[in-house]
C-alpha cells in the first residue's frame, strides 16, 4: 500500500476520532475541524519521507492542536481561549487510547445535549461526528438539505454560545439523555447498513462504529434500550456479507444465501436480546431486534414466522405511530396474509406527505402489486421509486424488476 492510499485509509477509519479528542482540546467545532484538516495537509506532505507514525491518530491530534493554537495566535483571539496558550506542547496524556475512544461518547452526548432540538442533534451529530454529508443526512432524516445545513450551523453556534459542556453526563443525568443518544447511533448504523447512495450497499465502517458506541454505551448505562439496541445492530449485521453478490448487485432478504450470516453476530445478538427483554417492558429497539431474531433463527425465508413479525410490528407501531414501521408492518402483514391485505395498508399510509419522498414506500408497492398481478400499477411504482434511488444496486434492482414486466398486461 502507498503512502498515499495509507493516508487515505487512515482519513477514512481515524478523521472522526481525530476531530472528536480536537474538539475536546480546542474547545471549538469550527476551528478543530480546520485543525484536523491541517494536520492531514501536513501528513501529506511529511509522511512520504519521514513514514506512517506507530499511532498515526495520535501525531495527527499533536499537529492538529498545535496548528489550531497557531490560529488562535493568528486571529488574535488569544484572550478568548488563554486557558488553551497555557496548556504544554507535550499533550501525550490526553492521547492514550481510552482517551480518544471516550472523547467519541463525550463528542456524541454533547451532540445530543437536550437543549438542543432534536432534529438539531441528530444533523449535528451525523455529519459533525460521523462524517456523512448534508446531502446523505437529509435522506436519512427525509428533509431538505439547505434545512439541514441552516440547522447545523445553528446547533454549532448554540454550543459555542451556552458553554454546553464536553463530557459524558452524570449517571442521574444519563435516561434522560439516553433515547435522543440511541436514535442517532441507530441512524449512524442505518446509514452503514445500507448507504443511502454510492455502489456499496454496506459501509461497514459506519455500522462497526455505532455498533462500537452501543457497546460503550452498555458499560456506561445498562438499560434494557442499550443492550436491545445492540443486539438490532448485530442481528442485521450479521446479513452483510450476504446483500450483495459477486457483481454487487442488490440481494432480497429472502433470496439471501443464509449460510453467509454471520453466526457469531446472531449468536451475540441473543445474547443481548434477552438481557433485554428481562428488564420489561420492551422498548421499540428490543421491539425491532425480537423481529430481526425471527428473522435470523429462520433457516430458510420459507420458515419465517410472519405473524410473530406481524404482532411484533402492532406492538411497535403503538409505542412509535411512524410511517416507516407502518410501511413495513403493511409488507410483514402481506407475507402473512396476501399482497392484497398488504396494498389495503399501503394505501391508508399514502395520505402520509413524507412517505412520498420515500423510495422504499414505492418500492414496497411496486413489489405488492408486482405479486398482485397490478401489472401497471407495478411498472408506475417501480419508475417512481427508480427515481428516487440513489443507491446503484438498488437501482439496477429497481430496473431489473421494471425489465421483467415488460411484455405483460
Amino acid at each position: 500500500m502507498s503512502i498515499m492510499d495509507a493516508i487515505e485509509r487512515i482519513y477514512q477509519e481515524q478523521s472522526r476520532r481525530v476531530l472528536a479528542t480536537l474538539i475536546r482540546l480546542l474547545g471549538d467545532f469550527v476551528l478543530a475541524e480546520e485543525a484536523m484538516q491541517e494536520a492531514f495537509t501536513a501528513a501529506l506532505h511529511q509522511w512520504p519521507g519521514e513514514g506512517v507514525p506507530d499511532n498515526p491518530a495520535a501525531w495527527l491530534i499533536r499537529i492538529g492542536q498545535r496548528r489550531g493554537i497557531d490560529q488562535i495566535r493568528r486571529k488574535q483571539t488569544a484572550r478568548q481561549h488563554a486557558h488553551l496558550l497555557e496548556q504544554p506542547d507535550d499533550t501525550q496524556e490526553t492521547l492514550d487510547e481510552q482517551s480518544i475512544e471516550d472523547d467519541q461518547l463525550r463528542l456524541l452526548f454533547t451532540c445530543c445535549h437536550p437543549s438542543l432540538s432534536p432534529d438539531a442533534r441528530i444533523a449535528l451529530t451525523l455529519r459533525e461526528m460521523c462524517g456523512l454529508t448534508t446531502e446523505q443526512v437529509a435522506r436519512a432524516l427525509l428533509q431538505k438539505p439547505a434545512t439541514l445545513a441552516q440547522r447545523i450551523v445553528r446547533a454549532k453556534r448554540k454550543i459555542r454560545q451556552d458553554r454546553i459542556p464536553y463530557e459524558v453526563p452524570e449517571a442521574r443525568a444519563l435516561p434522560e439523555r439516553l433515547p435522543g443518544v440511541l436514535r442517532v447511533i441507530y441512524l449512524v448504523f442505518n446509514e452503514g447498513y445500507s448507504r443511502s447512495d454510492g455502489e456499496v450497499i454496506v459501509d461497514v465502517s459506519l455500522s462497526a462504529e455505532a455498533i462500537r458506541l452501543a457497546e460503550s454505551l452498555v458499560g456506561q448505562l445498562p438499560e434494557g434500550e442499550v443492550f436491545g439496541l445492540l443486539s438490532l445492530m448485530l442481528l442485521q449485521d450479521s446479513r452483510r456479507y450476504a446483500r450483495q453478490d459477486e457483481h454487487g448487485d442488490l440481494v432480497t432478504l429472502d433470496e439471501q444465501n443464509r449460510t453467509l450470516w454471520d453466526g457469531d453476530n446472531i449468536r451475540s445478538g441473543l445474547v443481548w436480546l434477552e438481557q433485554a427483554l428481562a428488564r420489561t417492558p420492551a422498548g421499540p429497539y428490543t421491539l425491532q431486534a425480537s423481529i430481526a431474531a425471527t428473522h435470523a433463527q429462520a433457516g430458510v425465508a420459507e420458515d419465517t414466522d410472519w405473524a410473530r413479525i406481524v404482532r411484533l410490528y402492532e406492538a411497535l407501531y403503538r409505542q412509535q405511530p411512524s410511517p416507516v414501521i407502518a410501511l413495513n408492518r403493511a409488507v410483514a402483514t402481506a407475507m402473512r396474509d396476501t399482497p392484497a391485505d398488504g396494498l389495503r395498508l399501503l394505501d391508508e399510509l399514502a395520505s402520509e406527505k413524507a412517505i412520498h419522498t420515500y423510495h422504499f414506500f414505492h418500492a414496497a408497492r411496486a413489489d405488492l402489486y408486482r405479486r398482485n398481478g397490478n401489472v401497471e400499477q407495478a411498472r408506475s411504482a417501480y419508475e417512481r421509486a427508480l427515481a428516487l434511488s440513489a443507491q446503484g444496486p438498488e437501482q439496477r434492482f429497481l430496473q431489473r424488476r421494471l425489465d421483467e414486466l415488460t411484455g405483460q398486461s
